[in-house]
Parts: structure tokens; sequence; C-alpha cells
């Protein structure tokens, strides 16, 4: 299944997905708690959210958090069930296809916005 294939695959996309999602959470910790200082600080660091890079990474992770969700419930599938591991990979196919248009979808929003400046 590991053999640079479909599995091996799913397996290093599940831990890099993962640790977007933990660097998320912590800037997002970071900056809320920046509101114990005051407003000033809070808003400064906030005004850098609307930064292109910042909103093209927003893309990015919503993207990560729907394919480690769905690649969790592939592996859920796999473990618990028989048929599970037979059709791994038209699952993690899946899996993709979805976590794409789930990007493309917030694209959709975010890219007008990178673009218009608002």
């Amino acid at each position: 299944m590991y053999r640079g294939r479909e599995g091996q695959w799913a397996f290093l996309l599940h831990r890099l997905s993962g640790l977007a999602i933990l660097s998320y959470l912590l800037i997002h910790v970071i900056s809320i708690s920046l509101f114990i200082f005051g407003e000033k600080p809070y808003m400064a660091v906030h005004r850098l959210y609307d930064f292109w890079g910042f909103r093209i990474a927003l893309i990015f992770v919503t993207a990560g958090v729907v394919y480690h969700s769905l690649n969790g419930l592939r592996l859920i599938v796999m473990d618990f069930t028989g048929i599970g591991v037979a059709y791994q990979r038209q699952m993690w196919y899946g899996v993709l296809g979805l976590s794409v248009v789930a990007m493309a979808g917030v694209a959709y929003v975010v890219v007008p916005r990178i673009l218009t400046g608002v």
C-alpha cells in the first residue's frame, strides 16, 4: 500500500494537513490573545490578515481541513470495515476531489477580494 502510490501520498498529505491546521490554530490563538494588551496591538496584527498572502493561505488551510477530516473518515472506514481496504484508492481520489471542490469554493469567494483589495 505504501510503495509510492496512493497510500503513501495519503499518509504524507494527512501529516502535512495536520501540521498546517496546527500552525493555523497557534497563529489564531496568539492573535486573539493579543487583546489583553489592548485594542491597538490587536487591530495592528489583524490588519495583517487582509494581506494577500494570508488570504491565499486561508484557501489552502480550508482545503487542508477538508482533506484532513475526510481522509480521517477514510481511515476509519478502512480500519473498521473489511471492504474499506479494497476501495482505499477510490476513496482517496474521492477525498482529493472533494478537497479540490472545497478549495475552489473558497477561492471563488477570496480571490475577488484579493484582486479588488476589499
